[in-house]
Formats: C-alpha cells, sequence, structure tokens
C-alpha cells in the first residue's frame, strides 16, 4: 500500500463556513458522535483556534498538550495529539488558542496550503470518517482544510445573509479544486438554527433548494436549547439529552450523510 492510499481509506469531510455562529462545532461534534453510535470509527480533527469541538468533547484545556497546531508546524504524529473521547469510537486531535497563530507562521513555508493534509498522510489513518472542524473564516487554517479533505460539508444558517455568504465559499470551493485539490466535491448542505414559526426560514429554505437542489440535505437542524446547553456540560447533544428534537435531528443526518456515501461508492464502484 502506497502512503498516499492511507488517506484515501477515511473519509475525510471539511466542516466550513466563513461565518461563525452558524452551528459549524455543533454539526461537527454531533454528527461525528451519531456516527460513531452507529459503529463508524470518527476523528474530530479541531481545527478552530477557539477549540471549541474540543471543549464539547469533553477535553479539558488543561489537557491540551500536543495540539493540531502540532501537528501542522513540527513534526509531531497525528497519534501523538489524537485523545479518546467519552463517546466510543470518537477520537479528537484537540486545539487551543495557539492555532491561531499558526496561519501567521504557515506564511512564509514551502507547500503551506498542503500542511494538514501531508501531516495526514504520514500517519495510518483507522478511522472511517475525519471530520475537520474549520475556522469562521475562509484564511489559511481553512485553504489546509480543504486541500486536505475529499468533500465539504456547510451548515447554513436559516438567514437574510446566507446565500451572499453561501455563494462566497462555493467561489473558493472552486478555486481550490482547480488548483489544490481536484478531488475536493460538495458533500452536502445542512440547513441550522431551523425555526418552523418563523416564516422567513422557510422562505430561506426555499431559495437554498431551489438553488442548490439535491446537494441540500432533507434532514434541518432545528434551534434548540438543550443543544445550546450541551456544550457547557463537556458532551455532544446526543450524550446530554438524545431524545431532545436537535439530537434527533443529527441522528437523521447521519442517516442521510451514510445514504449518500453508499450511493458514492456504488457508482465509483460502477465506474
Amino acid at each position: 500500500m502506497t502512503v498516499t492510499n492511507k488517506i484515501k481509506e477515511s473519509r475525510v469531510l471539511a466542516v466550513v463556513n466563513q461565518k461563525g455562529g452558524v452551528g459549524k462545532t455543533t454539526t461537527t461534534v454531533n454528527l461525528a458522535t451519531a456516527l460513531a453510535a452507529v459503529g463508524k470509527k470518527v476523528l474530530v480533527v479541531d481545527f478552530d483556534p477557539q477549540g471549541n469541538a474540543s471543549t464539547g468533547l469533553g477535553i479539558e484545556s488543561t489537557n491540551r498538550e500536543l495540539t493540531s497546531y502540532d501537528l501542522v508546524l513540527s513534526d509531531v504524529g497525528l497519534g501523538e495529539i489524537v485523545q479518546p473521547t467519552a463517546v466510543p469510537n470518537l477520537f479528537i486531535a484537540p486545539a487551543t488558542i495557539d492555532l491561531s497563530g499558526a496561519e501567521i507562521e504557515m506564511v512564509s513555508l514551502m507547500k503551506r496550503e498542503y500542511r494538514l493534509k501531508d501531516a495526514l498522510l504520514k500517519s495510518p489513518l483507522t478511522y472511517d470518517y475525519i471530520l475537520i472542524d474549520c475556522p469562521p473564516s475562509l484564511g489559511l487554517l481553512t485553504l489546509n482544510a480543504l486541500v486536505a479533505a475529499n468533500a465539504v460539508l456547510i451548515p447554513l444558517q436559516c438567514e437574510f445573509y446566507a446565500l451572499e455568504g453561501l455563494s462566497h465559499l462555493m467561489r473558493t470551493v472552486e478555486l481550490v479544486r482547480a488548483n489544490l485539490n481536484p478531488e475536493l466535491s460538495i458533500q452536502g448542505i445542512v440547513l441550522t438554527m431551523y425555526d418552523r414559526r418563523n416564516k422567513f426560514t422557510e422562505q430561506i429554505e426555499n431559495d437554498v433548494r431551489n438553488y442548490f437542489g439535491e446537494q441540500v440535505y432533507s434532514s434541518v437542524i432545528p434551534r434548540n436549547v438543550r443543544m445550546s446547553e450541551a456544550p457547557s456540560h463537556g458532551k455532544p447533544a446526543l450524550i446530554y439529552d438524545m431524545n431532545c428534537a436537535g439530537s434527533k435531528a443529527y441522528i437523521q443526518l447521519a442517516s442521510e450523510l451514510l445514504k449518500r456515501e453508499r450511493q458514492r461508492s456504488k457508482e465509483l464502484t460502477a465506474a
């Protein structure tokens, strides 16, 4: 087996939206938990300097001696960074605020856009899925995630400026595909913070579905108090309250994602 093939054994998804507060980390943590719950071995790479995915999976700041910063800026291997979580089959490469300096430090490096991909290629990847939680920007960290990923998962908040931001992100994905990662695709768009009582939410949903069609998941993630409470307890919502509306929505999303992945595999086999 060649080193190049190692990364292809794991399906790498970058969870991206340059706008903050859209449910990106919540989606990463809970989707990863749902995938782990059905027996998939999952790694979350916390690539956001805020480190919220690490906190949401119960990794105390004092237990983040080696992080994703070390992964892209030193010779530390992925195996030295990864920690188990309280969720069986779910692991995390944590992050701290140190990662905020990585963009500046990487600017002068050769192949700066490939630091994360190269780090993953050096490691024997035994995960079914790797979810990269990206920062709320389209800077060098997110660019590294897009270059390392097989596909992009986009959480999209149901609000007025959603489509404008999404079009910018899509242009960035196209540029990365054209110049740095020709295999990059859109895994799907998931509508978050969905409020059925709000007529405007329905209008945004219709606009997004009309424009992007089947790329938009049928599953939508509702606004949910229990979802908001879960991170402060260091738990995914699926562990904190499996029966809340948000948890059920992420279970549906995971099922839909796996269905898409099976279809993709069939098409690749047929080709």
